[in-house]
This record gives C-alpha cells, structure tokens and sequence, in this order.
C-alpha cells in the first residue's frame, strides 16, 4: 500500500522497526458507542458513567458532540467497576484495525490476506503462527504470494502488501476472529464495521438491490465484470460465476473488493485499480454479464480525450451524460447475447442531450428494459432510481419490436421500502422474465408495459416509465370505489361514537397542582430523553418526523454509522422538535422496533413514575408547546426540556391518560376518515374523466 511505502527505511529491518514504533505509538480509541458494546449496555448508560463517575476516562481525540477514549484506559476502569471481564474477541480485533498506523484499509488488505490464507492453506497457516512475529512475517510472505497469485491472477493489485513483524498479533487476532466465525464470515465483520464507521466516504449498493440486478443478468452468466466495482457487493451477489472482473478507481476499494470476492467463494478474480472508462484493464475481454452502479453525473469523465474511442458505437456521449458513457462501456464487452444491467439517475431517461444515443439503442436492440424503483432503493435515497437492462444484439439479428417499462413505486406507496421490496423484487424479476423469454408480458395499468419501439421515438425519445404506462383504474374500478365508500361509512360511525363528552369545568376553580418539567424528570430518573438521528448500525426501519405527525408507519431508510440506534418501544413518546406544531405520539406495537428519525426526541417513561398518555396528552398542550419554543429566522424548534407537566399521582395521571387516549383515538379516526374520503372523491373525479365509471 503506497501510504506505508511512501517513506521506506532503508532496511526491512529498519522497516519492522519503524512500524512497530508506529504501531506502540498510536494508542486505539473507541466512541461511546463502542464503549456501550464493550459493556453490553446502552449509550445512555455511557452518558450516565461519564456524568456520575469523575475518574471516567477523559476522551482523547473525536469531537466535542462524538468523542472518542482511550481503549485501555476504558478496559481498566471498566475491569475496576467489575463491568468487564474481558473484551470480546471482534471488538479486540476491530480495534487494532482502527488503531492500524497506515490506516484502516491498510489493516483490513493485510487482515483479509491472511484470512485467505487460513482458509485455503490452514495446515500452512498452523505451521507460521507456532514461531516468533519475527519469523512468521518472513515465512508468510511467499505463502500469502502463492495464496493469492492463485486466486487472483498474476499481477495482481495486492502484491506489494507490507508484512512487518508488528502487523502479526493482528494476523493471528483476524485468525482467531475466523476459527469463531469463518474466513468469510470474520472479513465481512470487519469490512462491515469499515463501512459503517465511514459512511459518507461510500456510496454503496444495498444488498436487496443487488441481488435483483443479480437474477436480472440471469443465472447463465459465467463471467462477470463490474466496472465500478466499489467494495464488489454486485459480483458478490452472483451465483454460479466462474471468473468474475472487479474494477474500480480508487485503489483501497479494488483490494477489499478483491479479498472480499477471493474469500466469498471459488470463482477467479480479477481485480484493477483504475479508472475503467480512460484505462480499461480488461479491454481484451467479453464476459456474459455486466452489472455496474456507476458515479453519476460526472462531468469530467474524460469527454475529451476519448472523443475517437471506438467503444461509442451508439453516439459520442456529451459531457453531462457520463452515464451513457458507462452504458456503453459495458456494451463493449459483452459477447453477443450478453446481459447489461446498470443502475441509473432517472435523469438519463429524458435528458435532452441523449435522446439520439437513446434512440439508436433503441433502434438498433440495445435497450431491453427500464425499471422505475421507489426512492429509497439506493444511494441518494431520495430520488426514485432507474435499472437499465441491455443486451448486446447478434449482428442481422431483427431488434425487439418493444421496450419493457415497469414502474415500482406504488408497490411502496403505503408502507416503508424495507417491507415492500420483496414484492418489488418479485414484480420486476417476474416482469423481465415473461419479457425476456416470450417478448411480451401481461399489461399491468400503472406498474408494467411492453412499448412498441415505434411509439418512443419521437423528439424527446422519454423513456420514464411512468410516462408511458396507462394510469391504473381509478380507485381500482367500481368495486374498490364501492369498498372504500363502506370502509368510510364505518369510519365515520366510529368517529361519531368515539367524539367527547361536553367540556365540564374544575369543581371548585381553576387551581393547578405543582408543575415541573421534563427536563427535572430526566434528571430524577423518571424517564429517558434520546435525541432521534435516524442513523446506525443494523436495518431497521425509521420513523420520520412526518410519520409521527400523520399516524403513519416507519416510512424512512437507516443511515449507516457507527452507532448501535436506539429502538422505539411500547410506552415511548416521540415529540417532533422543529416546525412548532403540538404533537406527541405514544408508541404502540404496530412501530415498536423503528429508529427514531432527525429532528424526533424519544421520551422513555418508567411506567412507575409516569403514565406514557398522560405525558404525551400535556405534552401536547398549545401553551406548553409556545413556551418552550424559540424562533429562528425560518423554523420554530422546541426545547422538550423545558415542557412542562403536573406533579400528580400516578393513579390520577393514569385517569387523565385515559382521556387522553380517547382523544388519541378520536384523532386517528377523524384522520383515516380524511384519507378516505379524498381516496374517494379522487377516484369518482378519475373514474368519470376516463369513463370507467357512469355519471347516473
């Protein structure tokens, strides 16, 4: 790696010397986060020691609002508290990663090497670990060699790996680390928890998104080639390959790719650290399928030098239409019937600077499919990405007579990706497979279409799905129309039942109990107060601002980070903190398990102290809300510290909750009700303007 090579001593001696210095110098640090693993508790727990125990740890580096602390002064107090008995074994080694001095790419290239050795040479690797560091990094070294040379190819990018003496307690550890878990298994962990601590450094493709562009190349492609292969989770996801080629600018994400496709299964790997569009490493080579997420909207891309490139075969692409200029690079080596599938800004449908590259990939058989997904599906989430599905036409072969249009997002109209991309995967794989095998598949108004190639080359040659897929029937034809009339008589009927009681005022005047404020029950310990990100480790579904002020489910997407979320559970109160509306929600079963989303605080009441109705019911209050609220220049933004609430009974508080629950549930029904009837009134107005429904 040329971070340790940059500056080399003049003797490998000098050398181990030198990184062992590093090494004993460059203490390993944890976030609070990693703290509360250590311990088995939660981040609160960590907050609660530093406030209460003044010879907590100092932090040592990291930021004011995220700092981080020495590892081994934490292990001792920890031992000292009797929190600790010993440091599990992935966090001992996920620390001497991060504690690497060339960098944690570093640690997790020669870590991954040495996982590969342990799983294909294991008698070998029994034979090195039973003699000194010293020893052991000579003898390693034309092993790992001839591990790897076998598994990637002569001349591969992972040759000058640096293997120093002080670098072999991590060995061993990542070794250990694979007898506990797997080869595999054991860099998966550790690349994961790379990622995780790195999130904007990535642009990474989800698993599910993967493994759909997977089954759409087909379960015949023997040979595979990712252009842009980041951390390699697209090859990663095809099965059966036999050789697969891994490409990918940035160096650091060549090798991990490379570690990680060698130790995943048995295929060939071949793996190059360039750009694949100006140094194509693999310009000799056509493989069965190319799956590629591609950078987007890149305007240096190379569009001047590559002007005479003989791989623009559709068109030269113009300077903003880089994709297009990917789309054709995976063209170029497929073999004749080969499967392109590539992920894509919705933007390159309709852009006005590609429609001739558009059109003659249309003419000429090119294009196969588009696929419209929900936002959400990938990085950047918010905008409804595209997969593009090409194949590279036999010569005198006749083009398709149509182009597949399929369109996802109302599989996720009315609940979160994570839940709905089952029936995303299925819709599109299901699709494509009728498409591909008979040329045609059944018309499904509003998700899917075969387009005669005709009717799409026009000026614009738009080929947003949405654009061309009739409009599903309105409401669902008369029968649904008929059904959510019913459903909003009864919606109604219940809401009549469920309003108030008169007003009665307080019998003897209007005096209030004593009052104090969320901010002095936290303190006594009465509840918990969370601030809600929206980001860290594992998959849960997010609860958004907007979610909790509509009645809505989980509907956002977790941001990768580094740290273990908390989780919404019975009883908890989540107050939106900006935009000054009264809301407080309690949370119920049906949201339990989501992660509170940015701009949420989660009140956790002991059901002891506090009834959770009667909390969010005064929480609610206007004029609760306006004191505790300030006034910047665009937003209102509540400090849900200075709420206030009676000191009460828990007895009487739970009398005022069951008010407040009433009034809770009086709420949703009006709600439901709303929905219903504009579900209604929007299906009659469509029904009547496209005639499946009769004015009499």
């Amino acid at each position: 790696m040329s971070e340790e090579n940059a500056a080399a001593p003049a003797t490998a001696a000098d050398a181990a010397a030198a990184e062992a210095a590093a090494a004993e110098a460059t203490a390993a640090e944890v976030t609070s986060a990693e703290v509360a693993r250590l311990a088995g508790v939660g981040r609160a727990a960590v907050s609660n020691w530093r406030r209460r125990h003044a010879d907590f740890p100092k932090p040592v580096g990291g930021t004011e609002t995220s700092p981080s602390f020495s590892l081994d002064e934490v292990e001792h107090w920890l031992r000292a508290q009797g929190k600790l008995a010993e440091v599990p074994l992935r966090e001992r080694v996920w620390q001497q990663i991060t504690a690497h001095p060339g960098g944690a790419v570093t640690a997790l290239v020669k870590a991954g090497g040495a996982l590969l050795v342990v799983r294909d040479r294991p008698a070998h690797w029994l034979e090195l670990t039973a003699v000194s560091d010293e020893r052991m990094a000579t003898l390693l070294r034309p092993v790992l060699d001839q591990v790897l040379g076998a598994r990637l190819g002569p001349g591969h990018a992972l040759a000058e790996i640096p293997l120093h003496p002080a670098a072999m307690p991590l060995l061993r550890a990542a070794a250990e680390l694979a007898a506990e878990l797997g080869a595999r298994q054991a860099f998966e962990f550790l690349l994961g928890r790379h990622l995780d601590a790195n999130p904007r450094q990535y642009t990474l493709t989800p698993d599910g998104l993967a493994a759909l562009m997977a089954a759409l190349a087909g379960p015949s492609s023997r040979t595979v080639l990712d252009p842009a292969c980041g951390t390699g989770t697209l090859l990663r996801a095809v099965p059966g390959a036999t050789a697969l080629y891994a490409q990918d600018s940035a160096p650091e994400l060549a090798a991990l790719a490379a570690l990680r496709l060698a130790l995943n299964g048995t295929p060939q790997v071949r793996a190059a650290a360039a750009d694949s569009l100006r140094a194509d490493a693999f310009a000799q080579d056509t493989v069965d399928a190319v799956l590629c997420h591609p950078p987007f909207n890149e305007r240096g891309w190379g569009h001047e030098e590559l002007a005479y490139d003989p791989r623009w075969e559709y068109g030269f692409p113009a300077r903003t239409e880089s994709e297009l200029a990917w789309i054709q690079h995976a063209l170029a080596h497929l073999r004749e019937g080969g499967t392109a599938v590539l992920l894509m800004p919705p933007a390159v449908a309709a852009r006005r600077s590609g429609r001739r590259i558009r059109a003659d990939l249309l003419r000429r058989g090119a294009l196969r499919a588009v696929v419209a997904l929900p936002a959400g599906a990938a990085p950047p989430y918010g905008i409804p990405l595209h997969v593009w599905v090409l194949r590279r036409p036999a010569p005198h072969a006749a083009p398709p007579a149509g182009l597949l249009l399929v369109d996802t997002a109302a599989l996720a109209a009315d609940e979160g990706l994570r839940s709905a991309w089952p029936a995303v995967h299925g819709a599109v794989t299901d699709a494509w497979s009728a498409y591909d095998r008979t040329g045609s598949v059944a018309e499904a108004p509003g998700v899917r279409r075969v387009v005669p190639v005709i009717e799409l080359l026009d000026d614009d040659v738009d080929l947003t799905p949405a654009r061309h897929l009739p409009p599903p029937a309105a409401g669902g034809g008369p029968a649904e129309l008929t059904a959510v009339r019913e459903r909003l008589g009864e919606t109604l009927g219940r809401a009549a039942r469920l309003t108030p009681p008169p007003a009665a005022a307080p019998a003897g005047g209007t005096a209030r109990p004593p009052m104090t404020t969320v901010g002095e029950l936290a303190r006594a310990g009465a509840l918990e107060l969370h601030t809600g990100t929206g980001g860290g480790t594992g998959s849960a579904p997010v609860l958004t601002e907007q979610d909790v002020c509509t009645g809505g489910g989980p509907s956002g997407t977790l941001v990768p980070g580094t740290d273990e979320p908390v989780l919404t559970a019975p009883g908890d109160v989540l107050v939106p903190l900006v935009g000054g509306a009264a809301v407080a929600r309690v949370v119920d079963e049906a949201v339990a398990g989501a992660v509170p989303g940015r701009g949420l605080a989660l009140l956790r009441p002991d059901p002891d102290a506090l009834d959770p109705w009667f909390l969010a019911g005064f929480l609610r209050g206007t004029a609760n809300t306006r004191r505790a609220s300030s006034h910047a220049s665009t937003a209102t933004r509540l400090d849900v510290r200075r709420l206030q609430l009676p000191r009460l009974p828990l007895a009487q508080q739970q009398s005022y909750g069951l008010r407040f629950r009433a009034l809770a549930e009086f709420e949703d029904a009006l709600r439901l009700a709303g929905r219903l009837g504009e579900q209604l009134v929007q299906g009659f107005h469509d029904g009547l303007s496209d005639g499946t429904v009769t004015p009499e």
